[in-house]
């Protein structure tokens, strides 16, 4: 009696299910062994009248007890020798396949060759095209930004994933001596946040530290099967656990003997990336390198270039104000600021004692007004001390964290929010003339690269210095010479009167020594009294010309002491506080109101006939 049909189909389910819910083990008397083993073909006549059927191989029964087979024929899917796989037929009735039949299903298993041949040739052509377009497209985001690496970056990992099937990608870059993202993609909001805080030291033991320091290749196939998970690693619990992370590829940035940074990609199951995939990404990492040395070469050549050109415009400055400091201090300290991104600056004078400040740019008020006075005395272990002491530079990385601390450096901080500063000293032949002081408002320490340009500014300073020193100099020697050659044209102009005489001395030591009033005075033996005035009330100049003796003026008796020579008073009422009772001291207080007071005596074999004030 027949079985139903209803039967008969799910028996057909049941063996669907049983086949596809594989791999079933193989027994070496299988077909599918015979074939591997080099077998041409496999033609069984009665299934069910086996040894492996009557032993109860899975395969065998489900063939007969659930589809009905009894008469089994499997040819080889087979290309240069290689298996690929088998055509397998059965009879529900045992009778036997012809020659015929067997040679034609031999010619399908050949064709079934080719077409999976076929197939994989174009699969391997798109992929490969897929991957040269990509590649090309990188190429162009390369070349059409040279100098930002962003989009570079980001073109980089998009392909990446794609072509990868990865569900993550972030290419980590080395920044000194640490590893940080530098670009995220397809990762969650709370992942890229981690990323973004995350910072790796180079020396550390994490996968992502030691893919950079021994520049290799690590392929992961499950990350909660590794070390890193079960230590705790934060960055290893946090991509598995939050971000779902399995399996990982990480591939070196390097260049020479360097490791410059890492190209990662993740996926979130457990399945391992073809060595053709690996591949791929590697050509990633080598282009990042070149769109990283290329980026490095154009940041160089442009810094190159922009310092030699505030360089330039330095020089031309000093050019065309060799006399005049200012514009050249400020010039050089509007250059400094900006190629070392520095938030203010200034420009010190060092006199021997104290420096004071010079030029000052983008400084903040509160702390311009505290550097209205020269900074002294200088505190020890200051910035200022150093130079002092011999030092070149003196860069303090965190002014607030730094264990050295003193009223400067707190104006510093909290009246201009400074947190790193820099000190270069002006020397010429080993003596400190003053120095360039720069500060940023975030702790980012100066490189060696700004130091030499801020060293070179520094240089440029003590030639326009010293040129301004020297024209100064030449100026003042052939006013000199000039005005010593007017006085003898007005004494030979007039031989028999002094008064044009005194008067062109007078008018000539005055704008000289830019000094706005005093008087040439005579002594005839008994008292003094002014001869020629300049720039004085006249109620003092009248009692000068009226005369006095010298027992009634202090400084006039030191005129006529053994050691008569130059006298010089820094503040007149010193004087007035010593000798109260001097009438002529007391009314050059309270009437001319002086200040400074230079006395010269006039001496002829040591005698003394005149004196000019």
């Amino acid at each position: 009696m027949e079985a139903p049909p209803t039967d008969f189909f799910r028996s057909l389910l049941e063996a669907a299910e049983f086949f596809t819910s594989g791999p079933h083990p193989v027994s070496p008397n299988h077909a599918r062994s015979r074939l591997m083993r080099g077998e041409a073909v496999v033609h069984v006549a009665d299934v069910a009248n086996t040894e492996l059927y009557r032993s109860g191989d899975p395969l065998r029964r489900a063939l007969v007890d659930l589809c009905g087979g009894r008469t089994l024929l499997v040819v080889p899917l087979r290309k240069d020798g290689a298996f690929l796989g088998d055509i397998t037929i059965f009879r529900q009735e045992a009778r036997p396949f012809s020659d015929k039949q067997i040679a034609l299903l031999q010619n399908f298993a050949a064709q079934a060759v080719i077409a999976m041949e076929n197939a994989r040739l174009i699969t391997e052509t798109r992929k490969a095209l897929e991957q040269q377009t990509a590649t090309a497209e990188v190429l162009q985001v390369i070349n059409s930004s040279p100098g930002d690496l962003a989009p570079v970056f980001d073109a980089m990992l998009d392909k990446a994933l794609q072509l990868c099937s990865a569900d993550y990608g972030v290419l980590w870059i080395r920044d000194g001596d640490v590893i940080r993202a530098g670009a995220i993609r397809g990762a969650t909001e709370e992942f890229a946040h981690f990323l973004l805080r995350e910072r790796v030291p180079v020396d550390a033991d994490m996968l992502v530290a030691r893919a950079v320091r021994e520049r290799s290749v690590i392929h992961l196939r499950d990350a909660k099967d590794s070390e890193p998970y079960r230590r705790g690693v934060p960055l290893a619990v946090f991509s598995a656990d939050r971000a779902g992370i399995r399996t990982i590829l990480m591939v070196p940035l390097s260049k020479e003997d360097e490791g410059l940074g890492l190209l990662t990609i993740y996926r979130r199951e457990v399945r391992l990336f073809s060595e053709k995939e690996i591949a791929l990404v590697q050509n990633f990492a080598a282009q990042a390198v070149i769109a990283m040395e290329n980026a490095r070469l154009i940041t160089e050549t442009r810094e190159a270039l922009d310092q030699q050109t505030a360089t330039a415009e330095v020089l031309q400055v000093i050019n065309s104000s060799p006399s005049d400091l200012a514009p050249v201090f400020d010039a050089m300290l509007e250059k400094a600021l900006r190629l070392c991104g520095a938030a203010f600056g200034a420009l010190f004078n060092y006199d021997g004692e104290s420096f004071s400040c010079a030029a000052t740019c983008g400084f903040p008020p509160a702390l311009l007004e505290y550097y209205r006075e020269p900074v002294r005395p200088l505190p020890p272990r200051s910035a200022m001390a150093q130079l002092v002491a011999g030092k070149s530079t003196s860069q303090v990385t965190d002014i607030r964290a730094d264990e050295f601390s003193s009223p400067t450096r707190r104006a510093l901080a909290d009246l201009g929010g400074a947190r790193t500063m820099i000190w270069v000293a002006l020397r010429k032949e080993n003596a400190l003339l003053g120095c360039i002081a720069i500060y940023r408002q975030q702790v980012r320490p100066f490189s060696e690269k700004e130091i030499a340009l801020l060293e070179n500014f520094a240089a440029q300073a003590v030639i326009a210095m010293e040129n301004a020193r020297l024209l100064t100099e030449t100026r003042e020697a052939l006013e000199q010479q000039t005005a010593t050659a007017e006085v003898l044209q007005v004494i030979n102009s007039s031989p028999g009167d002094l008064a044009p005489v005194f008067d062109a001395i007078l008018e000539k030591a005055h704008s000289l020594c830019s000094a706005p009033c005093g008087s040439l005075q005579v002594f005839d033996g008994e008292q003094f009294r002014a001869v020629a005035v300049r720039g004085l009330p006249e109620p003092f100049a009248a009692m000068l010309r009226q005369g006095y003796r010298p027992d009634q003026n202090a400084m006039r008796q030191q005129m006529l002491g053994p050691d008569r020579g130059v006298a010089q008073i820094a503040d007149f009422r010193e004087l007035l506080r010593s000798a109260p009772d001097d009438m002529v001291v007391r009314a050059g207080v309270e009437v001319a109101r002086l200040g400074t007071v230079l006395f010269v005596p006039l001496l002829k074999d040591q005698a003394l006939l005149e004196v000019a004030s």
